[in-house]
C-alpha cells in the first residue's frame, strides 16, 4: 500500500526525489529565511504562536527531505538578533517551543544520522534552551548524514563583527599580519566556519529581503523567494525550489561562454582516462 506524503504517495515522492538526483545538481549548502509564521496564524484567527507550532511541522519535513535528496548542509535562520525587539510575551513563548522542539526532536534527528549545530550569540539564549541545544548537539556529534545549522539569536552583522574582533586580537597578539588578510581569513573566523558556503537560498511568504542573514556568505548563492508562507511550505515546495535553483547558471562572475569551454575540457578528460583504461 502507498502512503501518503505530503500531497502525495510515497512511491511518487521518491521517483520526485529520483528525478531531482538525475537531472542536475542539488545544491550542497541550502539556507532557509522561515518567514510567515505570524501571518500564517493570523489570516485563521490564531495567535500569532500557532503559526510558529505549525513551522516545526514544516521544519521537520524539510530537515527529512533534505538528508533524503542529499542535501549536506541545512541552515535555518530560526531566531534573529533583532527577534529579541518582539513582544516578551511572544519571545518566552518562542522560547519555550524552541526548547519543546529539541527535546522533542533530538532523539527523531539522531535516528536519522542529522548532526545538529548551532551559529549565533547562544549565550542569549535562556540557560534550559542552551541546556537543550547543547544536548542536541552533544548527542548527534557522531553522526555523518545532514548536518543542520540551527541559527540562534544570529545576525550577520554580528557574525562579521565577532570575526573583526578575532582578526583584530589576532594582529596584535602577533599571529597574523594585515597585509595577509584575505576572503579566506575572514570565512575562517565566522560562526560558519568550514562550511561551505550556501548554494541556494530560500526565503518564503513572498518577502524580498535577507534580513541580516549570512551577509558574508551569501555573497554567490542563488535566492529563491517562495510565496508560500511557513508553515504551509513542505516537501513539495522545497522540491519546486531545486527544481527551479537547477535551471540556473552559475556563473561566479564569467560569461556564459567561459563556462560553455569548460564543458568540453571535462568531456576530453574522461574519454581520455576511458580510452587509456579500456573500460
Amino acid at each position: 500500500m502507498n502512503t501518503r506524503c505530503g500531497t502525495h504517495t510515497r512511491d511518487e515522492d521518491t521517483r520526485t526525489q529520483n528525478r531531482l538526483k538525475e537531472t542536475g545538481n542539488i545544491p550542497v549548502h541550502i539556507a532557509i529565511i522561515m518567514d510567515g509564521n505570524g501571518r500564517w496564524a493570523k489570516q485563521r484567527g490564531l495567535p500569532r504562536i500557532a503559526g510558529h507550532k505549525e513551522g516545526v511541522e514544516s521544519v521537520r519535513d524539510i530537515v527529512e527531505t533534505c538528508g533524503q535528496v542529499g542535501v549536506q548542509y541545512l541552515t535555518l535562520y530560526a531566531f534573529s538578533t533583532e527577534n529579541w525587539k518582539r513582544p516578551k510575551e511572544e519571545v518566552s513563548m518562542l522560547m519555550r517551543l524552541l526548547m519543546r522542539a529539541l527535546r522533542d526532536e533530538t532523539d527523531k534527528l539522531h535516528q536519522k544520522n542529522v548532526r545538529v549545530h548551532a551559529i549565533g550569540n547562544i549565550q542569549e539564549l535562556p540557560q534550559k534552551v542552551q541546556d537543550e541545544l547543547l544536548d542536541a548537539i552533544e548527542r548527534t556529534k557522531e553522526n555523518t548524514g545532514l548536518k543542520l545549522y540551527l541559527a540562534l539569536s544570529y545576525s550577520g552583522r554580528w557574525d562579521l563583527t565577532n570575526a573583526i574582533k578575532k582578526i583584530a586580537f589576532e594582529i596584535d597578539s602577533g599571529k597574523i599580519n594585515p597585509e595577509q588578510i584575505n576572503d579566506q581569513i575572514i570565512s575562517q573566523h565566522l560562526s560558519t566556519q568550514g562550511v561551505p558556503d550556501p548554494d541556494l537560498l530560500i526565503r518564503t511568504s513572498g518577502e524580498l529581503r535577507i534580513s541580516n542573514f549570512l551577509l558574508w556568505q551569501l555573497a554567490y548563492s542563488e535566492i529563491y523567494i517562495s510565496d508560500v508562507l511557513w508553515p504551509n511550505f513542505r516537501r513539495n515546495e522545497l522540491y519546486e525550489a531545486i527544481d527551479d535553483f537547477q535551471k540556473r547558471e552559475r556563473r561566479f562572475g564569467m560569461v556564459s561562454e567561459q563556462l560553455t569551454k569548460k564543458k568540453p575540457q571535462a568531456g576530453y578528460a574522461k574519454r581520455l582516462i576511458k580510452h587509456v583504461s579500456g573500460l
